[in-house]
């Protein structure tokens, strides 16, 4: 029985539960998350909450301050608040929303912080994100030389997940390797590009085109989860046959 999983902006620790599960449909609700911050995406300064000391994940009003906040109150003096809330926390959206957040400064503190973000994370989109915080301080020589494990461990997805269309449509998103190929044009992130498109191009129809990211990273969905949920009833059903 396939169970539509509805994911507010793409919340990791729900991808985290359902991607290697090929009969769960993921979805994004890319309004929840609006609805739920519509009064806290009018401030136009950085959250005192995220400045305090000792603050965690399970803080309360950090989630909601987090990912009401918007790029143009970040700068170097405050940044170091979010690589901080960063290095604490467990919670996949909260790592993965502040890389998203980070990733076109190149304060000089960051540098560091996006090397050890890239080691740390299992994900590869959140890699990829890492990634491209870091390719404003390295350039192409050691860019390649890191995406070669990637693209390793990219290939063994195929084999251990093979209806990886989760990771596949995240790493194929506006904000993710197109837009790295169209802003610094390297061979290397076009071999990753074309090896990730390869490998969703060979699996079934019926798990592609359910949903992608627009240029910021929020999700945006391809089709209705009605939809998707037909789409997948369909292909479950003839593989029993």
């Amino acid at each position: 029985m396939n169970t539509i999983v509805y994911i507010p902006n793409l919340n990791r620790q729900s991808i985290k539960t359902y991607r290697n599960n090929p009969l769960h449909i993921l979805v994004v609700n890319s309004r929840a998350p609006a609805l739920a911050h519509n009064q806290l995406t009018m401030k136009d300064t950085f959250p005192e909450i995220l400045m305090r000391d000792n603050i965690d994940e399970r803080s309360k009003g950090l989630s909601d301050a987090l990912f009401a906040l918007q790029k143009s109150t970040i700068n170097e003096n405050n940044a170091g608040y979010l690589t901080e809330i960063y290095e604490s926390a467990k919670r996949l959206d909260i790592r993965n929303k502040i890389l998203i957040l980070l990733y076109d400064f190149d304060f000089p503190l960051l540098e560091a912080f996006y090397e050890k973000a890239f080691k740390r994370e299992r994900y590869l989109d959140m890699k990829l994100n890492a990634l491209r915080g870091l390719s404003n301080f390295i350039a192409e020589p050691a860019v390649g030389k890191l995406l070669v494990k990637f693209n390793q461990t990219l290939a063994k997805r195929q084999e251990t997940t093979p209806y990886n269309y989760q990771e596949y449509e995240l790493l194929r998103g506006k904000n993710a390797l197109p837009y790295l190929v169209e802003k610094y044009g390297y061979d290397c992130f076009k071999e990753t590009l074309e090896q990730v498109n390869s490998q969703y191009q060979a699996m079934p129809d019926a798990f592609k085109n359910h949903f992608t990211t627009d240029e910021n990273g929020e999700g945006v969905l391809l089709r209705t989860p009605e939809e998707s949920k037909a789409i997948f009833d369909s292909f479950w059903q003839a593989s029993r046959l």
